[in-house]
């Protein structure tokens, strides 16, 4: 028999992940794909759970999730009603009758919804520590799944913008395609810019510098070609630093770190180009959707509104000049979002989480694919100070595996043992020797 460790589980999360950026770009509600991808998610964690794994997962990182979990369970678990007295307005309290007892009522104003956001998280976080069991070598390789699932998508741009300025695939799925495979050109964009640290670490680590340069130059230029402002933006500023931090500790020579940064300067001149053409914020646009949610937060900073009810929250504290036939569906500032529906509590654990990011920045430096991906995970928490891309399937996932890269434990003790090691040369050949223990 083989000793051989198996592969399967490698191949069955990096089938999901490629599954989710395939069919996984919607942002409505209810739809039949996201909780398809839901689903499979959920069984294939199973599977993977089921089987023994040496990996260990952080325990500050576990109890975050469990917080996180139990916090939106709590939402949909009726309370005493004098909880919510004072606590926020009368408009925005659950509706007893749903539970038929009146003295109790829900955090939540549409528990449908926070049903729905809670399937979401606990898809993401299964995923996340799915990944989190397999062996380093493993996650590394699910790289190659996470590539053709973003070469689909920007072949479908590529041939979208090829025909025509805007174009819109009905049909297909049960969302209007608009970008790529995605419903919102913004969250193509992020897309895009997020595999820039990965294209760079695969051209500059594992020996595919030609290969990478062009994918490199097909990024740019699909985010130029897709308009998003901020997808621009965060585009240019994400190449230069994966150039410049990743460059550090690889083999690329001078000629072509300089070849790399003249593309750059090429770039950022139709980048610029590209921003001028338009005004940054108009004035019916995200600050007075900032503005309108803080009022909300400050009338219901206790419990929040609900996960997954900004919609139906944002109304009561829209201004009458500010109601049209367009609706707000989105904050367009995730963290601002999060803290109108899930209140001093949410706020709390996106504090933990931030800590926890950064406490890990001291751990992934010395390991090119985790720098990367704490540049993917960092520009895309930037992104979401002016939308909401971790409210999409497609990326959700995304976000899940990048996380999932950071806090492996695997990475840093696979360099330790590397460090224990001293290549010599016997009769022509290089092989590793070992030359002490860890502690």
């Amino acid at each position: 028999m083989s000793d051989r460790p198996s592969e399967w589980d490698k191949y069955l999360l990096g089938s999901v992940l490629f599954i989710s950026l395939l069919i996984g770009g919607g942002t409505a509600s209810g739809l039949y794909t996201d909780t398809l991808i839901q689903v499979v998610v959920i069984i294939s964690a199973a599977v993977v759970f089921s089987q023994t794994s040496g990996q260990r997962i952080s325990r500050s990182v576990l109890w975050l999730l469990i917080f996180a979990v139990a916090l939106i369970v709590l939402q949909i678990v009726p309370l005493p009603a004098a909880i919510f007295d004072g606590v926020r307005p009368e408009l925005l309290l659950g509706d007893a009758r749903l539970i038929g007892i009146a003295p109790f009522r829900f955090v939540s104003v549409g528990v449908g919804r926070t049903v729905e956001c809670l399937f979401f998280l606990l898809a993401s976080a299964a995923f996340f520590l799915s990944v989190l069991r397999l062996r380093s070598e493993q996650v590394s390789a699910l790289l190659p799944f996470f590539f053709i699932g973003v070469i689909c998508n920007g072949l479908a741009g590529s041939i979208q913008y090829s025909l025509s300025d805007n174009i819109a695939i009905v049909g297909l799925l049960p969302f209007t395609i608009n970008a790529g495979l995605f419903a919102n050109v913004n969250h193509f964009s992020a897309l895009l810019f997020v595999s820039i640290p990965f294209v760079v670490y695969y051209g500059l680590f594992r020996g595919h510098l030609l290969s990478g340069s062009v994918g490199l130059i097909a990024l740019l230029l699909l985010l130029l070609a897709a308009g998003s402002r901020a997808g621009v933006l965060i585009g240019l500023a994400i190449t230069i630093l994966s150039v410049v931090f990743l460059s550090a500790r690889s083999r690329a020579s001078g000629l072509t770190i300089l070849l790399i940064f003249t593309g750059l300067t090429a770039y950022t001149i139709g980048a610029w180009t590209k921003i001028d053409a338009d005004a940054l914020d108009p004035a019916l646009g995200r600050g007075e959707f900032a503005r309108t949610t803080i009022e909300g937060i400050k009338d219901n900073w206790a419990t929040g509104v609900g996960f997954g009810n900004f919609q139906k929250a944002y109304q009561i504290y829209e201004r009458g000049g500010m109601i049209f036939r367009q609706y707000v569906n989105h904050a367009h500032n995730e963290y601002l979002e999060i803290a109108f529906e899930g209140g001093i509590p949410a706020i709390l654990l996106m504090a933990g989480y931030f800590a926890l990011l950064f406490a890990a920045l001291a751990r992934v430096r010395r390991d090119p694919l985790q720098k990367a991906a704490f540049l993917s995970v960092s520009f895309l928490l930037i992104h979401s100070l002016v939308d909401y891309p971790l409210r999409t399937e497609a990326l959700a996932m995304t976000f899940a595996y990048m996380n999932a890269i950071i806090f492996h434990k695997g990475f840093a003790e696979r360099l330790s043992r590397k460090s224990e090691m001293i290549e010599v040369d016997h009769n022509g050949d290089k092989l590793s020797v070992l030359i002490g223990t860890s502690s």
